[in-house]
């Protein structure tokens, strides 16, 4: 920091300064009740410009310092902006300093969650490479086994695992699109009895092979929601559902009514969850030991289900006893109510 700079950015507090001290002595030279001379109000200008420039030159050296200090700090990259900082010697010192703390700490808020984000978004995407290898193996030992044996049954193997991949695939659009999905969906009433036919429909061939009995009641009903997003969610559930109950089990489906609310429930008999894992099943890449035992799971599934939920102003609840049932509801706020969670 230079003192001319530092002249020039005083430039109007000294233009102020002449301007005042012009006007005084312009003031007492055609004005003044006193004998003075011209050349006495010429040594009172001398003496207060003497004065000023000392106080800027004082000025100057006393927050020398702290201006090289600053811009040594802002040239440079800091880690420890407390450290780092130098000493205010004034009120606005003290504002710029604290204006420096907020703005580091605001930035360095983003760039963790930016690279958190991307340390997770590398998880998700090992893992789901991992993942749908498994059924694109399978799919080859299918047709390198397949002499022999029934065409039918070969292609229906081969669907299975390509309805294994398809739902991979849906899981890393969905995941991909949750961040921006403010730009993609759109409210509407839904029919919840058509809205499940369709689903159950496109599930009907795992019900058929294993056998699971389905009791679907009471869902001549209507919610509020995003019918693209609510299927990805229904979607992630039943197959949950469907792949953690045994062959010759049942699930049961069903709505109900409250006064602010209505729930759709979806609710099977199958091995259940583990009461210590219950609260971590929306966590995202938590598997469980459920998940780890019977069969293999990326862990995004409920939790990609949460995240969607909340964002559609919706709630899903997970309760289970393990080998005897589970039950996931998810919860649609009425109108009036739905619109105060959008807004919030």
């Amino acid at each position: 920091m230079s003192f001319k700079n530092y002249v020039i950015d005083k430039i109007h507090l000294i233009l102020f300064y002449v301007f005042i001290i012009s006007l005084i002595s312009l003031v007492v030279f055609l004005y003044g009740n006193y004998n003075m001379g011209f050349g006495s109000i010429i040594y009172l200008n001398i003496l207060s410009y003497t004065f000023f420039i000392i106080f800027l030159a004082y000025d100057f050296y006393r927050n020398k310092n702290y201006y090289e200090n600053l811009s040594y700090f802002l040239e440079n990259d800091v880690e420890d902006i407390n450290s780092m900082l130098p000493k205010a010697n004034n009120r606005e010192q003290i504002f710029i300093n604290k204006i420096l703390r907020n703005t580091f700490k605001s930035q360095s808020n983003k760039i963790e969650a930016l690279y958190l984000d991307k340390v997770e978004n590398m998880d998700f995407i090992t893992s789901w490479v991992h993942e749908i290898k498994t059924p694109i193996s399978v799919s080859r030992l299918i047709i390198e086994n397949s002499e022999g044996k029934d065409m039918e049954d070969v292609l229906d193997s081969i669907d299975d695992e390509l309805d294994k991949i398809d739902n991979y695939v849906e899981q890393s659009l969905y995941y991909s699109k949750i961040d921006d999905f403010s730009k993609d969906y759109l409210i509407s009433e839904l029919d919840l009895k058509k809205f499940m036919n369709e689903i159950i429909k496109k599930n009907s061939k795992m019900f058929i092979n294993k056998r699971i009995g389905l009791n679907m009641h009471d869902m001549d009903k209507t919610v509020l929601t995003d019918k693209k997003w609510l299927l990805f969610i229904v979607n992630q559930v039943l197959g949950n559902a469907l792949k953690y109950t045994g062959k010759s089990g049942n699930i049961e489906i069903y709505a109900q009514e409250l006064e602010k609310e209505k729930m759709l429930i979806i609710k099977d008999n199958g091995i259940g969850i583990k009461e210590a894992d219950l609260s971590r099943v929306f966590d995202k890449g938590f598997t469980g030991e459920t998940g780890r035992e019977f069969t293999k799971s990326t862990g995004m599934g409920l939790y990609l289900a949460k995240k969607m939920a909340n964002k559609l102003g919706h709630n899903i609840a997970i309760y289970s006893k393990i080998n005897e049932y589970t039950k996931v509801e998810i919860v649609f706020p009425k109108f009036l109510e739905h619109l105060n969670v959008t807004k919030m």
